[in-house]
């Protein structure tokens, strides 16, 4: 076991940590201890989160994302970098320099979607495994890999004998599946052919000399139910599979060699029927019993001619897609303003008045495009219109006339909107929290006090306020005129959660939909951050800026099994004190299509002094114990 200092207060004492338990008490090592603590009780003690902007610097243009930004040590230098999707365009590496991030760098351009990180070959590198797009099934494609060395060097190492299957690639995860303490593979996507039986979900093996080759497909999806959660509820370390969408979720049970028994009727002991309109699922061991209860966020899909209206601003803001749509004409005036209007590829160009004209852009097509023209320049509506992408013309009256007609998805706000009747907005479907039995799982969400139906799209799980519970922060869809408040949920300690209002992780970009969220503490002051990304919208950093009295924390790393040098993704950590237990997952978040590996496991502690039991379990049944005397301290623990 090896222990590092990190500094999180100004005060520092030197202390000394000796490994207990299992290792020989014999052997302490010199850290440094925060002296200064502070309360965790009353009102004055809400987790506030502030968005920063010295320590990242984003570029700040509404974008399309794919799912959540990834977490891990990529240089290895002990803080947690970041890759970040903009769907469509790029993934860019964003280098962490000691809680300092440096400018983005662009690794690949195109149509990228899930991601995951880990060393598949054992050299010591980590490597990158990108699921590609399949250009609607018009240019299937397979998988890309890039190594990344500590000098913080990108290669592609060399191609596999037996390539990955072409496919429209979504899900991307690696897991140690046969426990042999290698990384196998698991690749989700579209079926090319909707009529294959054996749909788009595969599982491939790592043989341990470097090689991955296809072993089988899991069970067939329906189109959008191929996002997943690698979790173990049954706790025999072997990992288990959860498929989940817009069809109800499906429990398979791994058998330890990559084959999976379907056990969803036997082992989801809750309305199974509902469990549709699934946008993530995130393990949270909600009750400090020891196992990974999940929290599962719900939202439907926005259809085809939605709209929303704020009559207080004037704005009015549509989704179309995959066919022609046309809103009332509207009253507007002699000017027309229109913000953050976003289009796929090919039908993203705009055509103006009875000509139909082309109206040129400045600068590259795929970040979200302002524009502002008088009505002289924008007379008159077609007899006819075919043209592909978005047509608005002046028909008279201060009324502007405005129509859509594209297959990707189309999005706009448009200003000065004088009145207008939007679509309903109705609540959401419920979110569900399930607690896990040991076999099973059943529904927690009324005795918990949840209570969402807001279209939750995403959650973050952490302990926001240091108080030894976990808490759910979620990423609501929102009204894209409006600004966006999250939801942050407080657990009680008592098996409850109360909803904190005021916790300033609010985004405020117009024409955007909320998507999801992960928690790091990327500058390790002992606080949990949040990084959120919006579709059509921005990357969001927000540090954890609150002040809390006594309350205590403990960091620890976690490094490879001491039994096989298997990788700690998946690695099971658990901190017993206080008659508490807390439990994390290695690399688990409520990432749908993506994985982190963020191996920095952040506890909260409360106002516990007493000397912490930690234990971790890897995916090759190799197990660590370690006894911390001080808090406020980070410690790594495996190889």
């Amino acid at each position: 076991m090896k222990l590092k200092y990190i500094a999180t207060r100004p005060n520092h004492t030197k202390l000394l940590i000796c490994a207990g338990s299992f290792l020989m008490l014999s052997n302490c090592y010199s850290a440094q201890f925060v002296a200064n603590s502070q309360d965790t009780h009353g009102a004055e003690d809400t987790p506030i989160f502030t968005e920063d902007h010295t320590d990242i610097s984003f570029e700040h243009k509404p974008r399309r994302k794919w799912d959540n930004a990834i977490i891990a040590d990529l240089d290895k230098d002990g803080h947690q970098d970041l890759l970040l999707t903009d769907h469509g365009y790029s993934i860019k590496l964003y280098w962490n320099d000691d809680g300092k991030f440096g400018k983005g760098t662009d690794i690949i351009m195109g149509d990228m979607h899930g991601i995951t990180v880990g060393d598949y070959n054992s050299d010591g590198d980590l490597d990158i495994l990108i699921s590609r797009g399949g250009g609607s099934g018009t240019n299937a494609r397979n998988a890309k890999i890039f190594s990344v060395n500590r000098d913080r060097q990108l290669r592609e190492p060399p191609a596999f004998e037996e390539a990955f299957k072409k496919m429209r690639g979504r899900t991307t995860k690696l897991f140690d599946g046969d426990n042999d303490g290698d990384l196998d593979l698991i690749l989700t996507g579209i079926p090319l052919d909707f009529t294959d039986p054996k749909g788009a979900n595969h599982v491939y093996e790592n043989d341990g000399l470097g090689e991955i080759a296809f072993k089988d497909y899991l069970p067939a999806t329906s189109r959008e139910t191929h996002r997943i959660l690698i979790t173990d509820y049954n706790n025999d370390n072997i990992p288990d599979l959860i498929f989940y969408g817009d069809s109800n979720m499906s429990l398979l049970k791994g058998n330890g060699d990559l084959t999976y028994d379907d056990v969803s009727s036997s082992a989801l002991n809750f309305d199974l029927e509902n469990s549709n309109h699934i946008t993530s699922i995130a393990e949270i061991d909600y009750d400090n019993d020891g196992d990974l209860d999940l929290y599962l966020t719900r939202a439907t899909e926005l259809e085809h001619g939605t709209t929303f209206y704020n009559k207080d601003t004037q704005t009015l803001a549509f989704f179309t897609k995959r066919q022609r749509f046309r809103l009332d004409d509207v009253e507007i005036g002699e000017t027309l303003e229109i913000e953050n209007y976003q289009a796929g590829w090919p039908h993203f160009p705009v055509w103006v008045g009875e000509s139909g004209y082309r109206y040129e852009f400045e600068g590259e097509t795929h970040s979200g495009r302002d524009l502002k023209i008088v009505a002289s320049a924008a007379l008159g509506w077609p007899d006819e219109q075919e043209k592909r992408g978005f047509h608005f013309g002046y028909v008279g009256n201060q009324k502007w006339r405005f129509e859509t007609y594209s297959f990707p998805p189309m999005t706009a706000i448009i200003k000065g909107v004088k009145n207008y009747n939007s679509s309903p907005t109705s609540s959401g479907p419920q979110d569900i929290l399930l607690e896990n039995t040991g076999n099973g799982f059943v529904d927690a969400t009324s005795k918990a006090g949840l209570k969402s139906g807001i279209h939750s799209m995403g959650s973050a799980i952490g302990d926001f306020n240091n108080d030894g519970f976990p808490d759910i922060f979620i990423v609501k869809r929102g009204d894209p005129t409006k600004e966006n408040h999250n939801a942050l949920y407080l657990n009680q300690g008592d098996s409850t959660f109360k909803e904190e209002k005021n916790h300033g992780a609010i985004t405020t970009e117009l024409g955007s939909i909320g998507f999801n969220a992960e928690t790091f503490d990327y500058n390790q002051d002992g606080l949990i951050d949040l990084i959120t990304s919006n579709e059509r919208g921005k990357w969001h950093l927000f540090k954890n800026t609150a002040d809390f009295n006594e309350a205590k924390f403990v960091n620890i790393q976690v490094g490879s099994s001491p039994k096989t040098n298997a990788s700690a993704i998946g690695a099971l950590v658990k901190l017993e004190a206080c008659d508490q237990t807390q439990t994390r997952r290695v690399g688990s978040s409520s990432s749908p299509y993506s994985q982190s590996f963020n191996t920095d496991i952040h506890f909260g502690l409360g106002e516990c002094s007493e000397d912490l039991t930690v234990t971790v379990q890897w995916s090759d049944g190799g197990t660590e114990h370690a006894t911390v005397k001080k808090t406020n301290t980070t410690f790594s623990i495996g190889n």
